[in-house]
């Protein structure tokens, strides 16, 4: 079983600021927030800041080929199947 740190209580205890809310509605949100701040400020430090010169520059992906079949029709010009509608039967 996972322990839990004592910087962050669970989502339905009492929140540790003392304001007698629930933690999820109290600090729970300013305490991912800050969480997420120093990640990706850790993040960003363990990012090199150039890249190397050595790498040749990335190439974009060639055009999607265009295919000619005049024999098939394409999705937007077919009709579709005929709907065949008939007076509903009174009596």
């Amino acid at each position: 079983m996972a322990e839990t740190g004592a910087k962050h209580p669970g989502r339905n205890e009492p929140c540790h600021c003392g304001s007698g809310k629930k933690y999820k509605h109290c600090c729970l949100v300013k305490d991912e927030e800050a969480e997420r701040v120093s990640l990706e400020q850790q993040a960003s430090a363990a990012q090199p800041t150039a890249p190397p010169e050595d790498e040749p520059p990335q190439r974009t992906p060639p055009p999607p080929r265009i295919q000619g079949q005049p024999w098939k029709r394409s999705a937007r010009s077919a009709p579709g199947p005929r709907r065949i509608t008939t007076p509903r039967k009174a009596g």
